[in-house]
């Protein structure tokens, strides 16, 4: 059965669906009505009526362990050019996940998302996905000279790397949620492998002050990263996002370093991964979470080649 089967569905509304990552009745059926009725511009009861129907005809809603060992098969790792860092990660960044890189400012979050840029559009056999990459800006740090620099050091044409990076400027947080759905769109017509968030909390932390605030803003940021992993998942691409700190003023002891999001972005984060200062301008990347791998530091460096081994 096709989403366009389902009573109520035409073929405007199914387009519509479609163009926002939404092509099968599982889809559908994990909607909310109010969600729903958003994207296809209609009633909440008529939304729900549709998820209804689309529930109603899903066979399958558990599938077996080999099946979802089958499809992790299809993962891909994508290099961060360190191979320490790599072997941290498993390999690489993960494709159908996402990556959050916290840290203070400076300490290399936005070079390992330009690094990221460039290393996705390398053929496999070298830690690439032979493919282009999304790049979303919402501090104004995306820099195409560094871009260049990069993609020379890995012996690819410095302008062509640059086409196949498309940049978005997000100016508020609904802006940043806006390129974040629109980026559905574009993943299958410009074969998009990597999508980067860069800086994932910035607007948020801005716009939402007090602690009145605070249950809009984690909604709101929690729809946004569900979003964000819809997009991994579905199409089996990589999600890097970057995250400012905090201090914890109640804690005395250890470092009192903590993400901003809370645990909404703590839990939609697959892999979270702790930045921070180390000896003679090298940097720290420590893996603190991750659902299959142990924790664990390394070293590595930023030079004017990008990120290197120490």
């Amino acid at each position: 059965m096709e989403i366009t089967d389902l009573p109520g569905v035409g073929p405007a509304m199914a387009e519509k669906l479609n163009e926002a990552g939404y092509k099968t009745l599982m889809s559908i059926a994990s909607l909310s009505s109010k969600e729903l009725a958003a994207l296809s511009e209609i009633t909440e009861n008529k939304a729900l009526k549709i998820i209804i129907e689309a529930r109603k005809n899903i066979d399958d809603l558990f599938s077996s362990a080999d099946k979802v060992l089958k499809k992790r098969e299809k993962v891909i790792k994508l290099t961060t050019s360190s191979k320490e860092f790599d072997r941290i990660m498993g390999g690489g960044f993960e494709s159908g996940a996402i990556t959050e890189c916290f840290g203070h400012y400076g300490i290399s979050k936005t070079q390992i998302a330009h690094q990221l840029a460039v290393n996705v559009q390398l053929p496999k056999d070298k830690g690439g996905c032979e493919g282009k990459a999304i790049y979303i800006d919402t501090e104004s740090t995306f820099r195409p000279e560094r871009i260049q620099q990069i993609a020379k050091a890995a012996g690819l044409d410095p302008d062509k790397a640059l086409k196949n990076i498309k940049v978005g400027r997000a100016f508020n947080s609904d802006h940043q949620v806006l390129l974040a759905e629109k980026a559905g769109e574009l993943i299958e017509k410009e074969n998009i492998k990597l999508i980067i968030v860069d800086s994932l909390t910035a607007h948020f932390r801005a716009e939402f002050i007090g602690r009145g605030t605070l249950a809009d803003r984690q909604q709101k940021l929690n729809k946004h990263m569900h979003t964000l992993m819809r997009l991994a998942d579905t199409h089996n691409i990589c999600v890097y996002v970057t995250n400012q700190v905090m201090a914890k003023p109640d804690q005395f002891f250890g470092d009192p370093t903590e993400a901003i999001g809370g645990h909404v972005v703590g839990h939609a984060s697959t892999f979270r991964v702790y930045l921070k200062k180390g000896k003679k301008g090298t940097r720290v990347a420590k893996l603190v979470d991750s659902p299959n791998l142990p924790e664990d530091a390394i070293q590595f460096k930023v030079t004017e080649n990008g990120v290197e081994d120490v």
